[in-house]
């Protein structure tokens, strides 16, 4: 399992390769990193090769290879699409969708429990991708903290009261009463769901 800082590497060297078409130097990943000794990027470059994200000929300065198509989405854990669940935060693999969403800077994947986004199309099972971010429009999907639970639902400001929508009749609103410890962790950008589970 790669720590953040090859993560971020990884992800950098993508960009960079994407961004000028050819891969960094050593000394180049370095000093974005602020990694002054070469062997401590290439401590980082093997873990990475191990890994299978990265291939590379000691030949050429610019040897450095992804074996991905892209930056990937870290998996965090799951999230609640009926009764708020215990927020989870851990590492769970990635998604490889830089060619669906874009730059994936800032955005982030979680596995969906529940059925209460059933009729906005979000299904027990599936994945929603989010953007990070702290503030929302009504009407958008968003994944919300309730105190130490998340959840997934349609965010709704009547005056200064906050409603948490399903989208599932059998469910009913959430409010967020004052006090409540709230905090919107993102809006969900799209939905990935996969065939025959």
């Amino acid at each position: 399992m790669l720590n953040d800082r090859a993560r971020a590497i990884l992800a950098f060297i993508q960009r960079f390769t994407r961004d000028r078409g050819f891969p960094p130097t050593i000394r180049e990943i370095g000093e974005a990193f602020n990694i002054s000794s070469t062997n401590g990027v290439r401590y980082y470059l093997s873990l990475l090769e191990k890994g299978g994200h990265l291939k590379r000929s000691s030949r050429i300065s610019r040897g450095i290879g992804t074996t991905t198509a892209g930056p990937a989405i870290p998996i965090l854990g799951r999230v609640a699409a009926g009764e708020p669940i215990l927020a989870e935060s851990s590492f769970d693999g990635a998604l490889e969708t830089e060619r669906i969403f874009g730059d994936p800077q800032g955005l982030f994947a979680l596995r969906v429990r529940g059925d209460s986004m059933v009729d906005a199309g979000i299904l027990a099972g599936d994945y929603v991708i989010v953007r990070q971010q702290e503030t929302a429009e009504p009407g958008a999907i968003v994944v919300a903290l309730l105190g130490t639970e998340a959840t997934v639902k349609f965010y709704q400001r009547r005056g200064e009261a906050i409603e948490l929508v399903p989208a599932n009749t059998s469910y009913q609103p959430i409010p967020v009463d004052e006090g409540t410890e709230f905090r919107i962790l993102g809006i969900v950008k799209g939905v990935i769901r996969t065939v025959g589970r």
